[in-house]
């Protein structure tokens, strides 16, 4: 038995365990109150304090005598299960302090096999099969049912050889790193953009911005955002499509969905939900493109930058604007009527080319982080049995 990917140099087979052989379970309560710190196991962010995941004390400090206690490195089966965890989440606890569980949760600690390679395992899907087989969901079907008995007869395939494991532990750690870096540079970004939309278009009560480029002095001019773009309706529908082929891309809600022959509008535009889920959700879209028509066209009019519109949508409160009480829907007709501060032609184009700038970093650094997400997915698919 071995994997599909492995590193050089090592040759030896795999073998197969059941987790009894490793496994011990994590009686010991929290009866003489000494943690405080109440910890629970996230599908997306492993075992977190739980503060750092609610904001907010979930369980009553007066009343978590009975939790387990959980050590750093043991072991904790969630069975709720989740899109991301279809299953239930394993994580081990890396916080680095002693936290109390909910009996809910199973806690175990591992001996006999490298406590990060058991780690990464739990990671991947390879174990998802015997645990639907051996457990049942609950009445509500968000929560997997396995005995304790059931749960420790798991097979576990591992190499023979430690240095083996800590191999992979060592590359897989160096992924998890990587999409940590992207996934913070992400974040910089996006607060970036955010306080830039604060701080480059004038608030409340304010005629010019708290920060300009150089060479802008004079005041912005309040007009009705009507005033300075108009919208256009699309009369597609995503079963109106067909088969057509061509080069013009078609955008629905949710992203590109096609490519037909014709297209609606030759120059760049705004497209905004209308109706449904997203309702109010923008975004630049390219020239000689299409969109359904759950999105409408908001188009610059003369001596307007597109762009600079893009970014002062990002500034509206569209929830403000939702009608009905099934479907939501907003219209132009309604948010076109409220006033907006503008500034000259130029001084939106150098606004407009600021923003471009920072969300293709954005675009960049997203699609970055989805790559080597989809690396991970595959490492954790091709390098376990």
């Amino acid at each position: 038995m071995k994997p599909k990917i492995s590193f050089k140099g090592f040759k030896e087979p795999w073998e197969v365990s059941t987790l009894r052989n490793f496994f011990s379970k994590v009686n010991e309560k929290n009866a003489r109150m000494l943690y405080s710190a109440v910890l629970t196991n996230s599908a997306e962010y492993g075992i977190i304090d739980q503060r750092d995941y609610f904001d907010f004390d979930v369980a009553n400090s007066n009343n978590i005598s009975g939790y387990y206690i959980v050590q750093p490195d043991d072991f904790v089966y969630n069975p709720r299960v989740s899109v991301t965890a279809p299953v239930g989440p394993i994580n081990k606890n890396e916080l680095g302090y002693i936290g109390v569980m909910s009996p809910l949760y199973l806690v175990f600690k591992i001996n006999g096999i490298n406590k990060d390679y058991l780690c990464h395992y739990f990671k991947s899907n390879k174990w998802h099969k015997f645990m639907r087989i051996s457990g049942n969901c609950g009445a509500r079907f968000d929560r997997l049912s396995i005995s304790d008995e059931q749960f420790v007869q798991m097979p576990i395939p591992y190499p023979i050889n430690s240095k083996e494991q800590q191999t992979i532990c060592n590359y897989l750690e160096k992924i998890d790193k990587l999409i940590s870096t992207a996934s913070s540079r992400l974040a910089s970004l996006k607060q970036v953009k955010e306080a830039s939309l604060q701080a480059m278009f004038p608030q409340k009560g304010e005629t010019v911005p708290k920060i300009r480029f150089k060479g802008f002095e004079e005041e912005w001019t309040k007009v009705k955002l009507n005033d300075i773009c108009f919208k256009k309706a699309s009369n597609l529908s995503e079963s109106s499509l067909g088969q057509d082929t061509g080069q013009y891309a078609v955008y629905g809600a949710s992203g590109y969905l096609q490519n037909i022959s014709t297209f609606d509008i030759p120059s760049e535009y705004v497209g905004i939900i209308k109706d449904g889920s997203g309702v109010g959700r923008t975004k630049v879209y390219p020239a000689f493109t299409s969109i359904l028509g759950t999105m409408q066209y908001i188009l610059a009019k003369e001596d307007n930058n597109i762009r600079f519109i893009a970014a002062l949508f990002e500034n509206i409160d569209f929830s403000t604007f939702i009608s009905g009480s099934g479907i939501p829907h907003i219209y132009f007709r309604d948010y076109g009527e409220i006033y907006v501060m503008i500034p000259s032609l130029v001084e939106q184009q150098a606004i407009a080319s600021y923003f471009t700038s920072l969300d293709k970093q954005i675009a960049l650094q997203t699609q970055r982080l989805e790559k080597l997400k989809q690396i991970k997915a595959a490492c954790l698919d091709k390098m376990f049995v």
